[in-house]
Formats: structure tokens, sequence, C-alpha cells
């Protein structure tokens, strides 16, 4: 399976595969769902939710 990276957006991630979004929202990130969230980079979605970046690739790719 493709790795996670800060770069790829919540939508690609999701599609990757769906167990994502409930790390994701394990994380804060309740609407993962949203259009506008479909297109926030992993970085972008951190910042805004305060979350650490490394904490939260290293549990995206744990899955992997």
């Amino acid at each position: 399976m493709e790795k996670v990276t800060k770069d790829m957006t919540i939508g690609e991630t999701i599609r990757l595969n769906p167990k994502y979004a409930e790390v994701l929202m394990n994380f804060g990130m309740g609407c993962v769902g949203c259009p506008s969230a479909q297109a926030e980079s992993i970085e972008q979605a951190a910042q805004v939710h305060g979350i650490d970046l490394d904490n939260l690739l290293r549990a995206l790719n744990s899955l992997a």
C-alpha cells in the first residue's frame, strides 16, 4: 500500500484506505467527509486542528 505523505489530500488518503478516516477522526478531524476537507492536505488539516503532523502520519502509516 502507498505511504501517506503530508502533501496528500484528505480525499486521496481516504480513497487509498477507508480505514484512514477513523484514524483522522480519532485525532480530532471530525469533518473528514466535508467537501472543503477533501481538498485539504494532511499537513494543512493537521495545522488547522492543532495536531502533531509526525504523530498523525505515523498513525496513518501504521495501518499500511
